[in-house]
């Protein structure tokens, strides 16, 4: 993050990097955007849906591994996809970063081209409406989305039926083996993370890479599925069997997925997190919307939240940030 060309944010004012930033962003279509002390946004129906994740260096990522565009990028695409899991459309996100005094200026305008790509790219209509600056030891990415519901009902956890099909719109362990790509390949004799090579990956690997990254949900599949008639729906972020078990219990039912559809490796496809897909029930007698794929069916509430092929899910459960995040820097 030191710059060995150009400033660092520690020797600038906090206007200078402001104005950095906004210059990157671009015009904002909402009523009143950053400048002031407040943004203003249009609600819509009088609703909105808001949510906020926060991205700390070490557990959350690696700037060896990373770069400031992609980290603007996946700092988006997260709260991105909690909005659309309730079948609401995106349309703002509140940023807020906290910056070590060597970081670099260049680090930091990249960090907001990639929130203005995403948003561009995954949420059109979507943008940054404001945040805060401000100095820390360790770089964090704290995004709150905001989005509304266009009249709609909200698409809750809760809503799941005996009966209904389970159905997944987005890629399930791709994200998970990019990260088993980069603590295999890219670390040094001391485990410290070293930038990737990109001439050690195969297409696949670059891919499942890319995805951990950069990944790039189906935003706009939420509000289809919530036209659609879906009954629940969430964002997978944290492995698919986590994930259902927490719909699961939240619907009082149980989640039987199917292991025919989750591809190759279907362990890793249950376990693994971050690709950020859509997960969501149907009524039984419902056409899926296009981009959603059938893996599984809702049960009656058993003594066991999740089933695999009809047997309790025994495997690792998913990501736990207490349990797997550790304090290892990078």
């Amino acid at each position: 993050m030191v710059a060995e060309h150009g400033p660092v944010v520690g020797e600038m004012s906090e206007a200078a990097v402001l104005q950095a930033i906004l210059g990157r962003l671009g015009p904002s279509p909402v009523p009143v955007g950053p400048g002031d002390d407040a943004a203003v946004l249009d609600a819509g129906d009088g609703r909105i849906v808001a949510t906020v994740d926060t991205l700390v260096h070490g557990p959350d990522f690696r700037l060896a591994w990373t770069s400031g565009y992609d980290l603007g990028w996946k700092a988006a695409a997260v709260n991105l996809a909690d909005v659309a899991a309730m079948g609401a459309r995106p349309t703002a996100l509140l940023v807020a970063l906290a910056l070590p005094a060597g970081t670099a200026l260049a680090f930091v305008t990249a960090v907001a081209d990639g929130l203005r790509d995403a948003c561009a790219a995954l949420a059109p209509g979507c943008t940054v409406a404001g945040g805060d600056l401000t100095v820390s030891q360790t770089l964090t990415v704290a995004v709150t989305a905001l989005g509304v519901l266009d009249g709609a009902a909200p698409v809750l956890r809760s809503g799941a039926r005996a009966g209904d099909v389970v159905a997944l719109a987005g890629d399930a362990g791709v994200a998970a083996r990019g990260l088993q790509i980069l603590f295999d390949r890219f670390r040094d004799g001391a485990g410290r993370p070293v930038p990737v090579d990109a001439q050690q990956l195969s297409a696949d690997d670059a891919h499942a890479v890319a995805q951990q990254l950069r990944p790039a949900p189906h935003i706009h599949l939420g509000p289809v599925a919530a036209r659609a008639g879906a009954t629940a729906m969430m964002d997978v972020s944290d492995g698919l069997a986590l994930d259902a078990s927490r719909l699961a219990a939240a619907s009082a039912v149980t989640l039987d997925l199917h292991t025919a559809a989750l591809g190759d490796d279907p362990a890793l496809a249950l376990s693994g997190g971050e690709d950020h897909a859509l997960l969501a029930t149907f009524p039984s007698d419902a056409v899926l919307p296009e981009g959603f794929r059938p893996i599984g069916r809702v049960r009656a509430a058993g003594d066991d939240r999740l089933s695999v092929d009809g047997s309790p899910y025994t495997g690792h459960t998913g990501w736990d940030p207490y349990r797997d995040g550790g304090t290892a820097g990078g």
